[in-house]
Order: C-alpha cells, then structure tokens, then sequence
C-alpha cells in the first residue's frame, strides 16, 4: 500500500471574495505499515489534507495515487478507496447513526456486500479490537462516554478491514485514563497488524509517545516531514508556527544548558527517566 501526493492545491471558494488555498503544493508518500502523526495550529490544513487522503475532497490541482492508481481517474472507484481507507472523525456523533452499538459496527461491512455472517465475524472481531464486549452489543450508541462512543467509531471503520486508518483527534476531550486506553489500543493495533496509522493531533505527548514519524503543517504548506525526534529538536521552529516539543523536551534542553550532558532530543518522560538515572548513576 502507498499513499502519492503529487503537487497538491486546494481552495476554498474558488474565484469569490472568500477564496481561500487551504493547501499549497503539497508533494508526500506515505508507505504501508507506517505509524505517522500529523500536527498543525489550526486551520493549518491538517482536515484537509486528511479528507483528501480517501476522496472526501478533490484536489483542485495535482494527482493522489493509491497503490499506483490515480484516484481521479474517471474509470477509479471512490467506493473501493473509502473502503480502504478509513476516517475516523474527530467528533464520533458525525458517525454513529444506528439504534444499537452491533448495528452501528456492523453497517460497514454490511455496505460493502459481505454476507451476514462474514459481516458479523468482522463486527465482533473489531468491538473485540477496540474494547467492547458482547455486553455492549444492544446498548445505543448515544448512551455511552465519549470515550466509549470513539471506540464504537474506530470499530465501525475497523470491521471493514482499511490498509489505512486516519484518526482525527481521537483522545480530543478525554480524561487521561480514556486517552492512554484508547492510544495503547491504536498502537497494539498498529503491532499487530501491517495497517497503516496516521493520527492528527493537537497533544505534542501523545505523537511523541506512539508516532515514528511526524508531518507538520502551516498556513497549508507541510513545512516538515521527518522522524518525531527530529521534528521536535527543531522546536524553536515549532515555536514560530504557534506549536511545541513536549514539555520534557524544554526540561532536558534546560538541563543541557546547565552543563548536564543529556541528549537534547528526548520527548518521552520514559526516555528522560533513563538519561537523568545515568547521571546520578555516573
């Protein structure tokens, strides 16, 4: 599975007196099995450039290509590409519908053609992935948490098996319990499995504890695409583009002006433990 923008530009009311160009000449790969965050201030472009990514929005210039095939080709089938890759909203009630959790998970898989038994293995199969067992099956969708109702939304995409899983905000208005439940399910997903992973968020922590590598937009450009640990050393950066480097990364900076010899790369409280119990080893 590869993921091609090639010269990428959108624009919002094209020719009006509220033209906007939400993206500007974006060229990236994404390859299969990558885990890969994408970070921005907002109105940035990220949603955008997302929504490109399975066919939501046309591009007003430039070519994606899914696996070698241009999806604006006239003979392409925006149906199969939806379908492989998945989108998750940031808001989960923009995506559950249904009168009953099992319902709701299993409308996917449904749509696709499947026969109801192998779209009922997949619904199961994915409530088990993301948590939910066979005691939330007849519950609404509506009557849950909001960490709850993500869950069901993540599985309602999963039981239709995408090479791609978007995930816009997922962990946006959780307490920390329900966010590092629901991101160490993310990465579990992402071992266990060659599905590729791109998460959009605004928690600097959270992609500095679970993506490899980090797209960053600003004023609809992506303005850098590298590893996370190296996106972050370049915080200053950041800085300019209203972001930052997770607060551990400012802590151990701090401490290597002091005159400690600590990497000044680090961007996990696990990393950061392990440099600082060396030095008093030392």
């Amino acid at each position: 599975m590869q993921i091609i923008f090639d010269n990428i530009n959108y624009t919002y009311s094209g020719g009006t007196a509220f033209e906007r160009h939400a993206l500007k000449n974006i060229n990236l790969t994404i390859q299969k099995g990558e885990f890969i965050g994408l970070i921005g201030h907002t109105g940035s472009g990220k949603s955008t450039l997302i929504q490109h990514m399975n066919g939501l929005i046309k591009a007003t210039s430039g070519h994606i290509y899914f696996n070698g095939q241009d999806i604006y080709d006239r003979t392409y089938k925006l149906k199969d590409l939806r379908s492989r890759v998945g989108l998750v909203f940031q808001y989960p009630e923009h995506q559950l519908f249904e009168t009953t959790i099992f319902k709701d998970v299993n409308f996917g898989p449904r749509n696709l053609g499947l026969d109801k038994i192998e779209a009922d293995l997949r619904t199961f199969e994915a409530l088990k992935m993301v948590g939910l067992g066979e005691d939330y099956l007849d519950a609404s969708p509506f009557e849950l948490s909001g960490g709850q109702k993500r869950r069901v939304a993540i599985a309602g995409v999963l039981a239709m098996k995408p090479e791609v899983l978007i995930l816009d905000e997922p962990t946006a208005g959780l307490d920390p319990r329900g966010r590092d439940e629901i991101l160490d399910q993310i990465a579990q997903l992402h071992e266990e499995s060659s599905i590729t992973i791109i998460l959009v968020s605004h928690s600097m922590e959270d992609v500095a504890n679970y993506v490899d590598r980090l797209l960053v937009m600003n004023k609809g450009e992506l303005a850098i695409d590298q590893p996370t640990k190296e996106v972050f050393a370049r915080y200053k950066e950041l800085e300019a583009m209203n972001l930052a480097a997770p607060p551990v990364t400012y802590v151990m900076n701090a401490l290597k002006n002091k005159g400690f010899r600590v990497p000044s790369d680090i961007t996990t409280i696990e990393d950061a433990k392990h440099e600082i119990l060396r030095l008093f080893r030392k």
